[in-house]
């Protein structure tokens, strides 16, 4: 195999200019089966939610359950609640349109079928520093740079947090403008449509924009007559307010009248409890974080851990949490770098020997299991088992997770190769021109790994 990948890397001109770190261990006893340089620190793009995964097992269990609170001031008289309503988020990311109709629905079974105060979101649970360390500021506008957020919601199952779709259907003639929806309905969210339907545009013709820190969502330039409706998620400005405008209009759906205003406030102490809905727990939310590689769980992850651990829901808190546990699994801590959950950012530096090391490490917990269940199955099409791998390596039993961000393109698991052999490997490629380019690389040298490892 050493032979192989050897010659690969040298005669292939796509590798060029670039960076790559390659570390293949046998899966049962650790043993180092081929390195190329594996010591060398590389951006690990969103390969670094190996690490989160694996802290958050450790720390919070695979049972955790995030909790999202109705509390109340005052007292109820006649259904008629006298005092304020408080919504008081602590990170559930599963929070979708239809888990507000049944925050509102309990409402009505607690007696409840007026508000004479204010509805007041409380999102203290976590600091209001919103922004992944050394995100992108353009990226800010797009789902998988979310603003991050105690109290949140998401448009759909795949639990796209702090996020919604926007949806746009050329016009029914040529000239027209394009007609859009968004999902869910909000408030919050502005929408300027300066876009035409044309007869002749290609797809990346079409723009849809969000300025930084602006709730305007800019549709302009051109969308084919005819074609199929163009789909995007963007993220939203206030992530709290949007959660806050989503149990607002489901109160008013099952008829229960708000006198007051509805704002952010923190939650005073006298609070009487009303409900508590927990989320799925995290054995389940792993699968869409990390089959589908989702941005925003990994943040709400270590703000969660930094919260338990510390008393204090930030990003300081949570790498130090993930840090001193990541030390506990045996990785060496003075060859990495860490600065968010994801691995958006461009700061990120990990070893392709790390990597492995985490992942031979692992097997011995009893939430392992759970954590390779998670990764993105190779060729399968269901897409809650394939997940980013589902169109790539058909027919290879590879369980790896993607990573992807500008110029850089990561793949890391497990493998069974056709000798049988039980292996662990880590794909780390930087200064890539092409991130697609670097997805080919990783499956040809998986390829030469499954035919001869």
């Amino acid at each position: 195999m050493k032979i192989q990948l050897d010659n690969y890397l040298n005669n292939n001109l796509k590798l060029h200019g670039a960076l790559i770190g390659i570390s293949i261990h046998s899966q049962s006893s650790g043993e180092k089966y081929y390195n190329h340089f594996g010591d060398t620190r590389l951006h690990p793009a969103s390969n670094m939610k190996l690490f989160t995964s694996a802290a958050a097992l450790s720390i919070l269990g695979e049972g955790y359950t995030f909790q999202t609170e109705m509390r109340m001031t005052g007292f109820i008289e006649g259904g008629i609640l006298k005092g304020n309503l408080y919504l008081i988020g602590k990170g559930d990311p599963t929070l979708v349109p239809s888990a507000f109709n049944k925050l509102a629905k309990q409402l009505i079974k607690n007696g409840i079928n007026k508000i004479e105060g204010d509805i007041i979101g409380d999102d203290t649970w976590y600091d209001d520093n919103r922004i992944s360390p050394d995100l992108v500021w353009t990226d800010e506008q797009y789902y998988y740079g979310a603003q991050v957020s105690a109290l949140t919601a998401s448009p759909n199952d795949d639990y796209d947090t702090g996020s919604i779709i926007v949806e746009i259907k050329p016009g029914d003639t040529i000239g027209t403008k394009p007609t859009y929806t968004i999902f869910p309905n909000t408030d919050i969210i502005r929408i300027e449509n300066n876009a035409v339907t044309a007869e002749v545009a290609a797809e990346d013709e079409l723009i849809i924009t969000r300025d930084y820190g602006s709730n305007i969502i800019r549709i302009y330039g051109n969308i084919m007559f005819g074609s199929e409706k163009r789909r995007e998620f963007m993220s939203v400005p206030e992530p709290s307010l949007y959660a806050l405008d989503l149990f607002r209009d489901a109160l008013k759906k099952q008829g229960i009248v708000c006198d007051g205003e509805a704002r952010i406030g923190q939650a005073p102490r006298n609070t009487q409890l009303i409900f508590t809905r927990k989320s799925i727990p995290l054995s389940e939310l792993l699968i869409p974080f990390m089959k589908l590689s989702n941005n925003g769980h990994a943040e709400i992850l270590v703000k969660e851990m930094g919260r338990i651990v510390y008393g204090e829901g930030s990003w300081e808190k949570g790498i130090r949490v993930m840090k001193r546990e990541l030390a506990k699994l045996g990785i060496n801590m003075e060859s990495i770098l860490i600065k968010d959950g994801s691995g958006i950012s461009h700061s990120n530096l990990i070893p392709a020997n790390e990597i492995t090391n985490l992942l031979v490490q692992i097997q011995k917990r009893n939430w392992f299991p759970v954590y390779l269940k998670s990764l993105p199955a190779a060729g399968a099409a269901e897409r809650m088992i394939g997940g980013t791998l589902y169109e790539r390596l058909q027919g290879k039993s590879v369980r790896a997770k993607t990573g992807t961000i500008e110029g850089v393109s990561t793949l890391s698991g497990y493998m069974k190769t056709n000798k049988g052999n039980d292996l662990i490997f880590s794909i780390m490629i930087n200064n890539l021109l092409n991130e697609e380019d670097g997805k080919l690389i990783e499956d040809e040298i998986v390829e030469i790994i499954d035919r001869f490892g």
